[in-house]
C-alpha cells in the first residue's frame, strides 16, 4: 500500500463552503472513491487555505484513472474547481504530490530486522 500526500490552495473566501461541502460528500462519490482504491483518504485545511490531502492506495495512477471513468467524479470536480486558486486543471489532476521522507513504522520495521539479524549473528 502506498501513502500519498498532496496539496492544493483553497480560496480563502470559499473555505467555509468548501468545508461544508466536504462534511456531506455525495454517497455515490464516497462509494466511487472507495471502489477505485482510495483508502484512508483525509483532507486537512489550514486557516490560510492550504489543503493537505492524504490517502493510501495500491496504485495511484489506477485509482485516478478509475475515478476519471466515473460520472460522479466529473460532476464533483466541476463543482469543486472554483474553490481553488491558480488551478488550470480539475482539482483531482492539479494537486501537487509531496515526497514522503519519513514513516515511523517503516523505520521501526527496518530496525527490528536489523536487531533480529544482529541477534542471530551473535
Amino acid at each position: 500500500m502506498h501513502r500519498v500526500c498532496f496539496t492544493l490552495q483553497v480560496r480563502t473566501d470559499r473555505m467555509e463552503e468548501y468545508a461544508r461541502r466536504h462534511a456531506a460528500v455525495w454517497p455515490d462519490m464516497l462509494r466511487a472513491l472507495h471502489d477505485t482504491g482510495w483508502h484512508h483518504y483525509s483532507l486537512f485545511l489550514r486557516d490560510d487555505g492550504l489543503l493537505v490531502g492524504y490517502l493510501e492506495t495500491d496504485d495511484l495512477a489506477a485509482a485516478r484513472e478509475g475515478m476519471a471513468r466515473t460520472e460522479v467524479n466529473a460532476r464533483w470536480q466541476a463543482e469543486m474547481a472554483d474553490f481553488f486558486e491558480d488551478l488550470d486543471l480539475p482539482p483531482d489532476q492539479g494537486f501537487r504530490q509531496l515526497t514522503e521522507v519519513f514513516h515511523l513504522e517503516d523505520q521501526l520495521a527496518a530496525l527490528a530486522t536489523t536487531d533480529t539479524q544482529t541477534a542471530q549473528d551473535q
